[in-house]
Parts: C-alpha cells; structure tokens; sequence
C-alpha cells in the first residue's frame, strides 16, 4: 500500500506541475481490511511495529484527504490476473471485466467452414 500510495502522490504532483487540476480523493482499492483499517487508525499498536514508517506514510495521505481505501472483495480484484494463479472461470471473469478477448474463438455468427453456399 505504501509503494501504491507514493505512486499516486507522484502522479497527483506530475498532474499540478502540467496544471491539470486533481482535486478528488485518489482511490487505492484494497482487500485487505486489516490493512485498510490499520492504516486509517490514528493509534499505534506494537504488532505493527514493523511496518511503523509505512503506516505512517499512507495514515497522512488519508487524513490529509489525498487517498481513500475502499474496500474490493477478493474475487473482484483485477490485479490478481497479474499476481496469482486462477481457476478458468475466475480468469475468464477478470479478463472479461479488463476487455480481454479470445479472437480465436468461435463468434455467435460461426465459422467460415460452416458456412452454407
């Protein structure tokens, strides 16, 4: 969340500097709602000792109304077609929700070798 979040700062910031102006709440979807939840809480806890300065990063961005963390169900997280290995029909659902199409199959109209003169 922390490497996305820098990356929308730097895209909001490169958008001012060509003065097209931003101004809603940037959007990082994510479906982890511990992470979400953590990162939005003001109060330190010492299992999260570890990812301190992380948390930190991405807590300012979201009081400071940069970034918002809506909440995606896993099984509509785009993203996972590039990172995980799916099931036929997951990947068939993902692909056809990012307009992926298989040109070699067959169209509702047929093939050329069915035909009829």
């Amino acid at each position: 969340m922390a490497s996305t979040a820098s990356e929308l700062t730097w895209i909001k910031q490169l958008l001012a500097e060509l003065n097209i102006k931003h101004e809603a709440l940037m959007k990082m979807f994510c479906d982890n709602q511990a992470a979400r939840l953590i990162a939005a809480n003001p109060v330190f806890h010492e299992p999260t000792k570890h990812i301190e300065v992380d948390c930190h990063f991405i807590r300012e961005r979201i009081q400071a109304k940069e970034i918002e963390t809506p909440y995606v169900k896993s099984k509509d997280q785009l993203a996972d077609i590039f990172t995980k290995g799916l099931s036929i029909k997951a990947f068939e659902d993902i692909s056809y929700k990012l307009g992926l199409y298989d040109f070699y199959k067959p169209s509702l109209r047929g093939s050329v070798g069915n035909k009829k003169d």
